[in-house]
């Protein structure tokens, strides 16, 4: 076995495949969202913080063109801890899609809340408040620590920091607000 594992992780279509699986997930996200929104509008619900999405969307584009650069022209090479990262970005889309499978047609690439309608408090709901961002910023830590990409995953770190700070609070301003709006 050598350093970069026995998959030779660093060559060969490996690193583009995974991007690649990346990518169709969040063009396959976007589509969804857009089957739940007139579900969600017809149950009342209403959009909040439109103005950041094009912060979101830059970050979730940029992330992996980043990975490609890097991983082409700086001739990456995953450590000895490869198989950690992919049991995290592993853990990751398990924890994502069991996000989304308990939102069901709640979930949503916007922020769409309907007043009246309690939290969901199921899935990994039960333990945390945000599922799907905790499981993003494992994904753009692990995906290039896989492939030794250290500098996406601390550029990614902190760009997606930056935008799941202005994201979460839209998100909890717009439930209290719901709330609030549901108890009168």
């Amino acid at each position: 076995m050598t350093r970069e594992g026995p998959l030779h992780l660093h060559t060969g279509v490996w690193p583009y495949a995974l991007i690649a699986v990346m990518i169709a997930q969040r063009v396959s996200e976007v589509v969804l969202s857009a089957r739940h929104i007139p579900r969600v509008r017809a149950l009342g619900g209403r959009e909040y913080g439109r103005r950041h999405f094009p912060l979101i969307a830059a970050v979730h584009t940029l992330f992996p063109v980043a990975l490609i650069l890097e991983i082409s022209f700086y001739d990456t090479r995953p450590g000895p801890s490869w198989p950690l990262w992919l049991g995290l970005w592993l853990v990751a889309q398990v924890l994502r899609y069991s996000a989304m499978r308990a939102l069901g047609a709640r979930w949503n690439v916007f922020v769409w809340v309907v007043p009246g309608m309690a939290p969901v408090r199921s899935g990994p709901y039960l333990w945390l408040r945000h599922p799907n961002y905790l499981a993003v910023v494992m994904e753009f830590i692990a995906a290039p620590m896989l492939f030794g990409a250290w500098r996406t995953a601390i550029v990614a770190r902190g760009l997606n920091a930056l935008a799941l700070t202005v994201r979460i609070r839209c998100e909890n301003r717009a439930l209290q607000r719901a709330a609030v709006e549901s108890s009168r």
